[in-house]
This record gives C-alpha cells, sequence and structure tokens, in this order.
C-alpha cells in the first residue's frame, strides 16, 4: 500500500489528532484496504505527518476502539475485519443471515438435552419451575471464524420431537415449523454488554473478559405462547447492533 494520503493544517481551528484520525479513517474505509493488511507503523506516521508519537498514539486508539484496527503484540497494526450489523427488527436465522451476508454458515453442537426449567427460564416461559425443557447450545460459525454462541431452552411438551434432528447442519427454526408444526412469529429481547467468561472465550477464541453482546430472548408461537428462551453471546469485536427508528 502507498503512503497514506492527506496534509495537516497546523494552524487551523481542528486538533492535529482530530485531523490525523479523519486522514487515516478515510483512508481505511475509502482507501481500499483489506481485512488483514498491514498498517503502517507509529514511527511511519510520525515520520509522514509530522507528529509526535503521543499524537500517533492517541489516534490508533481512536482506531482501535472504532473496531478499524487490530493491534498485535510482536507482529503490528492491521486492518480490521468489518463488524457485521445486526437487525434488531426482525427473527432471522443464524444460517438465513450468513447467507444472506454471501459466507458460508457452520454449527458446532456444544450439548443437547433434556432437563428441567430453571426457575428464570420458567418465569420467563409462564411455567412451573421444573418443567421440562429441551436444552441446545451451539457454537455459530461464519467461513470459520467462531462469532457467536447460542443456548437454547424451548418448552418440551410442545416440541419433543427437535430431539431428533441434527442441528449442526439442519435449521432449528425449520425443524420447528417441520416437525412441531411452531412457528415463530414474534419476540421480546433485552441486550446487555458481559465479559467473556473463559469457556466462552475459549470456544470463541477471543481473550477472556473481552466485550461480548449478549441477547436474552423469549419467542413466541403465532397463538402467543412463549416456547423458547435464548441467550445469544456475540463477539463484540465483530458484531454491531442497530435498529432504524421513526420520528
Amino acid at each position: 500500500m502507498s503512503a497514506i494520503q492527506g496534509t495537516l493544517i497546523r494552524n487551523g481551528k481542528i486538533p492535529l489528532y482530530q485531523q490525523l484520525y479523519a486522514i487515516l479513517k478515510g483512508d481505511i474505509t475509502h482507501g481500499g484496504w483489506k481485512p488483514g493488511d498491514l498498517f503502517p507503523t507509529e514511527p511511519e506516521l510520525m515520520d509522514q505527518f509530522g507528529v509526535s508519537r503521543i499524537t500517533v498514539r492517541q489516534v490508533m486508539e481512536m482506531l482501535s476502539n472504532e473496531g478499524l484496527v487490530v493491534r498485535e503484540q510482536g507482529r503490528g497494526t492491521f486492518i480490521a475485519k468489518p463488524t457485521l450489523e445486526e437487525g434488531l427488527t426482525r427473527i432471522m436465522s443464524f444460517t438465513e443471515d450468513m447467507e444472506r451476508r454471501g459466507a458460508r454458515p457452520e454449527t458446532k453442537m456444544l450439548f443437547s438435552e433434556v432437563v428441567p426449567a430453571p426457575p428464570d427460564v420458567a418465569e420467563r416461559l409462564g411455567v412451573e419451575p421444573g418443567e421440562l425443557t429441551l436444552h441446545f447450545g451451539r457454537l455459530r460459525m461464519a467461513d470459520g471464524e467462531p462469532l457467536s454462541i447460542e443456548v437454547t431452552y424451548l418448552l418440551h411438551r410442545y416440541c419433543a420431537n427437535l430431539l431428533s434432528g441434527n442441528y449442526e447442519t439442519e435449521s432449528m427454526r425449520r425443524g420447528l415449523e417441520e416437525k412441531c408444526g411452531i412457528r415463530l412469529t414474534r419476540a421480546k429481547q433485552n441486550i446487555r454488554a458481559i465479559l467473556a467468561s473463559k469457556e466462552w472465550a475459549e470456544l470463541l477464541t477471543i481473550p477472556q473478559r473481552s466485550p461480548l453482546l449478549q441477547i436474552e430472548r423469549v419467542s413466541y408461537t403465532d397463538a402467543g405462547i412463549p416456547i423458547e428462551f435464548l441467550h445469544i453471546y456475540y463477539r463484540g469485536d465483530r458484531y454491531t447492533l442497530y435498529a432504524e427508528l421513526g420520528g
């Protein structure tokens, strides 16, 4: 990649670090960089733009926090993979979402079992604690990269037939419709930021205590029955959640 194009205005009203940030961000987003490309070093940026190391480090921190670059100890700074925007207005399966993006979806089954509903799950599904549920755990990947973990509870009385499916290769959503005659038509969900446990971090190949976006969702049938309680743990470095709001 050739030298980054742009000039700083020394006597302008905009601070140098803000000007440099705008130049570097513009070059990353519009300059033809590819994910994984090596970014110029701090000394190279200092030399090209005639600024201090403090200024360059401040700008690199801003770019890193925005998810535009990734700094790897001992290797350098690289252009980050673009984050995946996840809409909040429609129930969409992971497989459908990845295929829509042109990626190859993969699923690894972590567990599949029948368990009594824990008190918090029972409360969200409007049943008594201890009612039997189907409990599934799945690691979701795209093009071989781990992206999210899904932990699902489904009321056993409505969908016992789901246990016969192979949900590494089959769609659980499609299985609900075809095997159980159930279609999920709406959901309520909460979103919070959490830190990755050691177990989740190992599965997602990220450092322990990395940020995760956790979605807690209750899904309803077309008859208005809450049937699914779902936790989704998205990698914070790979996902952005968005919603369109009316005025």
